[in-house]
């Protein structure tokens, strides 16, 4: 028979360890599902593809991802950042049905979003040509994380499907081929971003680039001023079997010297740039030399090493194609 006192201790015993469990492994499970994504679109970006979009949704603990069907059927998970998605390997003249659902950390799914429906457009067998480039973009900064952009009509020897919309050489959006605007959100304040646009047949085929153009979302309330350079420019010429690019830019005001700038080609870090003697004071320049093949695209900007030692923001972008 136990005595009282050891009945004691081992109930103490239990009630330590049920606290220690507790604590430890304490917070309940995460069982609340997210909100359901708003806003899906649907639009056929050629004959066989088309182009999904949506709203972020929120949920209690954080979104971690969204899945995209069709149909009811899963197709595919993009990371939570991705508010956007192109469906290949589908069938021309065929009607199809997109819906999206969050997810979060725990795995609960969201319940599916409104239905975005769409139908390809016919095959184009004799669709033999890209369509004409984009003409004239403009925009404006809407605000610290919007823009609307506008631009001239292409033209195709069948007919324009859609417009791609791309920043820095990544598409961020797409408009039916009918429409000549659009406007791009979930942008950061106080950012230099560079655009471009291009046609898109029902073929798949891609038109070139529209001019590029600059814009700046104005900086939050209290921030600071952007230390990016401006007005980068670029000349290009061929000089035995290497390639010059020529560099201009205006500097920004830091409050001091730039000793050095970074300069950066398809995203990658390719030369560090320190002035031999005294730094230039307004408008800087650079020669680049390249001995990739003609033909050869790049897509180039740079950024100042501020007088605190600290990188400054990033340039607006430039593309060169090496001559042939």
């Amino acid at each position: 028979m136990q005595r009282p006192h050891a009945r004691t201790a081992l109930t103490c015993s239990a009630a330590l360890l049920l606290a220690a469990l507790t604590g430890c492994g304490g917070s309940e499970a995460d069982t609340e599902k997210p909100t359901a994504p708003g806003g899906v679109t649907a639009q056929a970006g050629s004959a066989t593809s088309a182009h999904v979009m949506w709203e972020q949704a929120s949920d209690n603990e954080g979104i971690t991802g969204y899945d995209v069907y069709r149909g009811g059927k899963k197709l595919l998970s993009v990371p939570a950042t991705k508010l956007m998605t192109d469906i290949d390997g589908l069938t021309a003249s065929t009607a199809y049905t997109f819906t999206v659902r969050a997810r979060d950390a725990a795995g609960n799914l969201s319940a599916p979003s409104t239905a975005a429906a769409v139908t390809t457009p016919a095959d184009a067998p004799a669709d033999e040509e890209a369509p004409t480039g984009p003409t004239k973009l403009r925009g404006t900064a809407d605000s610290g994380r919007t823009v609307t952009l506008s631009w001239g009509g292409s033209t195709d020897d069948v007919g324009v499907t859609s417009y791609d919309i791309y920043q820095e050489d990544s598409r961020i959006h797409s408009v039916p081929g009918t429409r000549t605007t659009a406007q791009v959100t979930g942008l950061r304040p106080g950012t230099v971003y560079t655009f471009t646009v291009r046609a898109r047949d029902a073929a798949d085929r891609s038109s070139p680039d529209s001019n590029a153009l600059d814009l700046t979302t104005p900086s939050a309330p209290g921030a600071p001023r952007s230390t990016a350079p401006t007005g980068l420019r670029t000349e290009t010429a061929a000089e035995g079997g290497e390639f010059l690019v020529d560099l201009s830019w205006d500097q920004p005001d830091t409050g001091g010297t730039i000793p050095a700038y970074q300069l950066f080609l398809d995203g990658k870090l390719t030369t560090t740039i320190v002035w031999g003697g005294t730094p230039p004071t307004g408008r800087a320049t650079y020669r680049l030399t390249l001995t990739d093949p003609p033909g050869t695209r790049y897509s180039l900007k740079l950024r100042p090493k501020l007088p605190d030692g600290k990188w400054g923001d990033f340039s607006a972008q430039r593309t060169v194609v090496l001559p042939g």
